[in-house]
């Protein structure tokens, strides 16, 4: 299962390897591609990860915050 998200917050390479490392750890994700000058993020999981899962995961990697698109 492929997720999109807008995500904003970010502004560098940085946030981006970030907010891949936080969200790779949620439970069922197999990959993570994030795109700072888009601001967009392709979550690929086994099942549907819950909002709040990537909502603790972005807190965790900064002040970002992702809205499935």
């Amino acid at each position: 299962m492929r997720t999109n998200y807008t995500v904003t917050g970010m502004t560098c390479g940085h946030c981006a390897a970030a907010i891949t490392e936080e969200v790779s750890e949620i439970g069922g994700v197999s990959a993570v591609k994030v795109d700072h000058e888009a601001g967009s993020m392709v979550v690929t999981s086994d099942a549907v990860v819950d909002q709040s899962a990537i909502d603790a995961a972005l807190s965790e990697a900064g002040d970002y915050t992702a809205v499935p698109v």
